[in-house]
């Protein structure tokens, strides 16, 4: 239910979050969406404040959350300009946590990064008693260092001992840290010299009642090519180039015209990234959907072949989770990633990997399974059955929940909702869903995708299947 009115009732004391989130609007950002249903369904009382995204109004209440967006800060470029959009974005983000606080009312902050300067908005609240809690997304002093090397000279010093400074800070400032993996959470223990039980770790995994195959629509269900899909941001780090490089080596050098490449999402380098593939000679061959909704997800994550993952091997990039990989498997698509430490955690057995950077490799790996469904069709089911047996998001939220319950002192059966850790106990059954418990119809969809197949090519699937 969507609302552009105020909450009627007030909320308990103690029982108050407000979330900062600068990277994303919501609830376009996927995972601080799913903590603040997570946290309404316990009883909590929950707000955001994030920057608009096109179109977005500036109050918005959608399933008794309360939304309060900015007008963005002009595009950074340099040092200088990320100080002033970070800047311009704290402020406004600063003038509206006055505004919750008057309308709403909170009892705990969540801040997530990037940037790690909200630490001192929390501190500024916390002579009204705020709790503040820093939910970790990102390593920006090791994208510093992905992006521009070791710093050399007197400036670039400069610029990652502050990046280093503000993380500190933030560690220091928090009441609890909540990390997205392993090896953040590592981090957090070391660089920010905390103790073991002031740090959790709260994967972002997909709610996979939601995030689950569908039969896709006709426009898409008809498409004859071999599709390779990616889903994520276009920044500098993403290394979404690297897709277009292997199409270009599959479709030029290997002659593979039927392949065809969807490209989902927005970022920095995305015009940049469809005037590369103007140059490459792939215009016909790469769909760029720009920024899309679940059911456009939905359609495509379903009827791929394979999912991509060309995040190379820096030290951002090593350490962090890739969504993308985990919303792939939760289609029960298989795919192939450049061999990064936590991509192998959340993809385990699941998925191909190749070194780094190697265009052939990942060539190599993607016609592997192109040229047998048998794999395609194993890796799938295994991808599908590890995310929803160990990182789906119903595991996760009972850890993210405990930490609010714990800060807040908040006793386990106060207000508790019956079903755990979600009030509604599943997603209504829809007509395009694939039946799962349905050895055959599971089976089928996993051969085809759900597409209409030419004669020829649903032939070769069976007779790769028998042998």
């Amino acid at each position: 239910m969507t609302s552009t009115t105020r909450l009627d009732h007030p909320a308990r004391p103690g029982t108050r979050v407000l979330i900062i989130v600068q990277n994303l609007p919501v609830p376009l950002d996927r995972r601080v969406w799913l903590e603040c249903q997570a946290l309404r369904a316990q009883g909590y009382s929950v707000s955001a404040i994030c920057p608009k995204g096109p179109g977005d109004p500036a109050r918005e209440v959608i399933d008794d959350i309360g939304i309060y967006k900015y007008r963005p800060a002009p595009e950074a470029h340099g040092a200088i300009g990320f100080a002033i959009e970070f800047a311009l974005s704290w402020i406004r983000t600063a003038a509206l946590s006055v505004v919750v606080w008057r309308e709403r009312g909170f009892d705990v902050i969540q801040a997530c990064n990037p940037p790690d300067t909200y630490w001192l908005l929390g501190l500024l609240w916390r002579h009204k008693g705020v709790r503040f809690i820093f939910d970790h997304h990102d390593l920006n002093p090791e994208l510093f260092l992905s992006r521009f090397g070791r710093p050399r000279g007197l400036a670039a010093r400069f610029e990652y001992k502050t990046l280093l400074w503000l993380e500190r800070m933030t560690f220091r400032a928090a009441d609890h840290v909540i990390s997205t993996n392993d090896s953040y959470r590592a981090i957090a223990l070391r660089r920010g010299r905390l103790r073991p039980d002031q740090v959790t770790v709260v994967r972002s995994g997909p709610d996979t009642r939601v995030m689950r195959p569908i039969q896709p629509a006709a426009e898409v269900a008809t498409m004859q090519e071999s599709l390779l899909v990616y889903l994520g941001i276009m920044g500098p780090q993403d290394n979404v180039d690297k897709v277009l490089e292997v199409v270009h080596e599959l479709v030029h050098a290997r002659g593979r015209t039927n392949v065809r490449a969807v490209l989902m999402g927005f970022g920095d380098c995305l015009e940049a990234l469809k005037a590369q593939a103007v140059a490459m000679g792939l215009s016909d061959r790469v769909h760029f959907t720009g920024r899309v909704g679940p059911e456009t997800i939905a359609n495509y994550l379903s009827a791929a072949d394979i999912g991509v993952g060309p995040d190379e091997k820096t030290p951002l990039n090593d350490l962090s989770t890739m969504n993308k990989t985990m919303e792939y498997m939760a289609y029960a698509l298989p795919s192939v990633s450049f061999d990064l430490t936590e991509t192998r955690v959340s993809g385990a057995d699941s998925a191909l990997y190749v070194p780094s950077g190697d265009i052939g490799a990942f060539a190599d790996a993607i016609e592997l399974l192109l040229d047998d469904p048998g794999a395609r069709v194993s890796l799938g089911r295994a991808a599908r059955a590890r995310v929803t047996s160990e990182l789906d998001w119903q595991h996760q939220a009972q850890a993210y929940i405990r930490v609010f319950d714990a800060v807040l002192q908040r006793a386990q059966n106060d207000l508790r909702a019956a079903s755990w850790p979600f009030a509604n106990s599943g997603v209504p059954a829809r007509p395009e869903h694939i039946n799962l418990d349905d050895p055959i119809a599971y089976g089928k969809f996993l051969l085809t995708r759900g597409r209409h197949l030419q004669a020829p090519e649903t032939e070769s699937i069976r007779h790769s299947t028998r042998a």
